[in-house]
């Protein structure tokens, strides 16, 4: 084959590779946010505390960790949409989420407690939060695995357990809003389980219907 034969055969081959899913994705995320908010608010109810709540660091802890799985899994999401990227720095980032859950543990021992708080602050039942997050999250785990479709994973598996990541860490940033636990180790525990969940469920789901 001459020089010319082989440019075009590779030029052939360039046209029919799948189109670039970024947009898809980023597109996929937005909608995936919305839904699992309009779940969250119509479904649950919100504390009453709420108020007082979001000014203690424990709560801000609680939503910078869920929001930077959020990202972090995002970010492995785009990255395995195409053949050939180097997704292992961007897997590396979700060490970010339990690496923030484990120093507000820790924090958390020597930090003052109001007395109101402490009052409305109450120990939910764990299995609650869990299907209250994984029941938010499958919605937008099936709108990010369809978007994924648009591309071409060569490791459909391992793009399908990040888009779960990613939805559990949307819909346990909303989900603070209503679980009634200010205990970083209560959140640690249930929310890390409820996206765990919807991981291996994006897993399962994605080794069947992404191919190429």
């Amino acid at each position: 084959m001459d020089t010319i034969r082989l440019i075009e055969t590779l030029a052939g081959d360039r046209r029919q590779w799948p189109p670039d899913p970024t947009l898809a994705l980023r597109r996929a995320a937005v909608l995936a946010t919305a839904i699992a908010a309009a779940i969250i608010l119509l479904t649950f109810s919100i504390r009453l505390d709420l108020a007082i709540v979001a000014k203690t660091p424990e709560f801000a802890w609680r939503l910078a960790s869920t929001a930077s799985l959020g990202v972090s899994a995002f970010c492995l999401v785009l990255r395995l949409s195409r053949p050939g990227n180097d997704w292992r720095p961007a897997a590396a980032n979700l060490t970010v989420a339990p690496t923030l859950l484990a120093m507000g543990i820790v924090v958390a021992d020597f930090l003052p407690r109001s007395a109101m708080l402490s009052a409305v602050s109450t120990n939910p039942n764990g299995f609650v939060c869990l299907a209250g997050i994984v029941l938010a999250g499958l919605a937008p785990l099936g709108i990010v695995v369809a978007a994924l479709r648009q591309g071409a994973p060569t490791h459909p598996a391992t793009a399908g357990a990040a888009a779960g990541l990613l939805a559990g860490g949307i819909a346990a940033t909303f989900f603070a809003a209503h679980c009634a636990s200010d205990s970083l180790l209560f959140v640690a525990t249930w929310y890390t389980f409820a996206s765990a969940i919807l991981a291996a469920l994006g897993a399962t789901v994605a080794h069947r219907l992404i191919r190429w």
